[in-house]
């Protein structure tokens, strides 16, 4: 049997008297896109921040490719290939569009040239190009998010940590990220994507986990679990969104220039 890319086991963290997460379990397997959704204070950002190495458990352990990461910071973590694009962008803001990207693929090399994956990230975002040496920090809020993706783009990592990267987007953004989550899968990037926006997340993603005050609550097949309606209207509330398929890209651009 194949051996997963990523096993939890029991993980807990705590905030001081506050328990962000209770033990929590699961595993993802080399290409793979498994969704967490759950409302805000759930403890799913804290789940990433876990796995990337930015808090410590206070129990449980965190095995990546066959190896633990007790005690491996977070820098050596993305060394190995697992990248963590944070809630919030988390760009350096100091820098220009292309420092960043540059910093991105330098933390990632591959075989690939700097130009062409420049021009890769380009050719997903034509407007960072326009931007390419403006200060990140002076960038719009959905510009960053692009940059901030970007990251997976210039250097695709084996493991991809992507919390709530459509918060605050529009519409139109939202559909953006997601086409270029679907297009990294294509490229074999083993996704955890936390989102809010359930309907996208699970219909970008293979399985669902429900986490409900730092556990577990459901888990299954994503379509089951967004086709349920029991489970939707106790955990999940409403959401519209209508996740796209790939084949949307040229309808998506039609907009951007209209």
């Amino acid at each position: 049997m194949t051996a997963p890319l990523l096993e939890v086991r029991d993980l807990a963290v705590s905030y001081g008297a506050i328990r962000a997460l209770r033990g929590v379990s699961f595993q993802i397997f080399s290409g793979e896109a498994l969704a967490i959704v759950g409302a805000n204070g759930a403890g799913k950002s804290t789940l990433m921040r876990a796995l990337s190495g930015l808090v410590q458990p206070s129990k449980g352990s965190i095995v990546f490719d066959g190896a633990s990461l007790g005690g491996v910071a977070a820098h050596r973590r993305a060394q190995a290939g697992m990248l963590h694009i944070r809630e919030g962008r988390g760009v350096f803001g100091r820098m220009s569009v292309q420092e960043n990207l540059r910093l991105a693929w330098e933390t990632l090399p591959r075989a690939q040239r700097h130009a062409e994956a420049l021009q890769a990230v380009y050719a997903r975002f034509p407007r960072l190009e326009q931007r390419k040496h403006q200060l990140a920090g002076n960038l719009s809020g959905g510009e960053q998010q692009m940059l901030a993706l970007s990251r997976a783009i210039v250097a695709p990592p084996r493991l991809l940590l992507v919390d709530e990267p459509s918060l605050g987007l529009s519409p139109l953004l939202t559909k953006e990220m997601f086409l270029a989550l679907h297009e990294l899968r294509a490229k074999h990037v083993t996704v955890l994507l936390v989102e809010q926006n359930v309907r996208g997340a699970l219909g970008f993603a293979d399985r669902g986990f429900v986490l409900n005050h730092g556990v577990f609550a459901i888990s299954g097949a994503a379509k089951a679990l967004l086709n349920d309606a029991a489970v939707t209207s106790t955990y999940l509330g409403g959401g519209k969104y209508r996740n796209p398929d790939p084949q949307d890209h040229n309808e998506t651009q039609e907009e951007k220039t209209a």
